[in-house]
């Protein structure tokens, strides 16, 4: 590297102050589209569902292999 920060081509950033950069932020934020309060329980309800449903699964899994290896080792089933 040629010490240039990173920059590629050797094009310089513009400097923004700190104040254009507050608006910049305010601006992005507000074109951010925010789920509503029920899209937001839905999609938790929704998670806690998916958490549980895969935790059952992985537990059949691990018993189920503990089992084969109990088998192949010959320590009893």
């Amino acid at each position: 590297m040629s010490g240039t920060g990173g920059n590629s081509g050797g094009t310089t950033t513009p400097r923004v102050t700190p104040g254009e950069f507050l608006r910049q932020v305010r601006q992005e934020v507000n074109k951010v589209t925010w789920p509503s309060r029920r899209e937001t329980a839905i999609t938790t309800a929704l998670i806690f569902v998916v958490v549980f449903v895969l935790a059952i699964f992985f537990f059949l899994v691990d018993k189920a292999l503990a089992f084969g290896v109990r088998l192949l080792l010959g320590l009893g089933a």
